[in-house]
């Protein structure tokens, strides 16, 4: 535990401790922030459309590729 000689010194390491919890508070409302919007429907099925996109030309080209007997 930390030994204080002063009140000064008190009162600047609350000061500081107070700065720091809001730092931490507005980091947490920004990851919030983040979270919500990586969770919107556009934002779940774009990989999976691209993905299908992806797929999808090289199938057609496979097929336009291969000769039908």
């Amino acid at each position: 535990m930390k030994q204080y000689n002063s009140l000064k010194e008190i009162n600047h390491d609350l000061k500081r401790l107070s700065l720091e919890r809001q730092i931490a508070w507005e980091e947490m409302k920004g990851l919030k922030e983040d979270f919500k919007e990586s969770i919107q429907p556009h934002n779940l099925f774009a990989p999976i459309l691209s993905w299908a996109k992806q797929y999808g030309i090289l199938y057609l080209i496979r097929l336009l590729f291969t000769k039908k007997k």
